[in-house]
């Protein structure tokens, strides 16, 4: 195996990993996965071939795999689930929740420009209050079920 593949299969395995956790509305989408992976081992590959030591290849290289994917809609919803709602579920039921709760909240996200940095704006204070009050709505209308 050439280390261009190898270095390809390192950057899709941290890219899957990072989006079944963060993004689950894009892990199953292999199309962008294949593209980043394919862009970051090249940007590496041209870091590497320039003289850049391994430290640098990386921090470029990383820039270009997650580019766009810091601030998480998924971590958002899953840490309001269980900082506000730990209380009424059991601590394995609090990640199916959130996946559930996630396309609850998908029209909330949409009011709001998201950025890689939206997590540190005075913005996110009142899209976290709005996704609270959403899921509770929606436990009230619907139950935990």
């Amino acid at each position: 195996m050439s280390t261009q593949q190898k270095d390809l299969s390192y950057f899709r395995l941290r890219l899957q990993e990072h989006l079944n956790s963060s993004f689950p509305e894009k892990a199953s989408d292999h199309k962008f996965i294949d593209q980043r992976s394919s862009w970051a081992a090249n940007a590496y590959e041209g870091a590497f071939s320039s003289g850049n030591d391994v430290e640098k290849c990386n921090e470029i290289a990383n820039y270009i795999l997650f580019e766009g994917l810091h601030f998480s809609k998924f971590d958002t919803v899953f840490q309001i689930v269980c900082n506000e709602f730990d209380t009424i579920m059991a601590d394995e039921e609090l990640r199916p929740f959130a996946l559930k709760m996630f396309r609850v909240c998908e029209p909330v996200f949409a009011k709001y420009k998201l950025t890689d940095d939206f997590a540190y704006t005075i913005e996110f204070d009142l899209l976290y209050t709005e996704l609270t009050g959403t899921i509770t709505i929606w436990i009230a209308e619907n139950g935990l079920q």
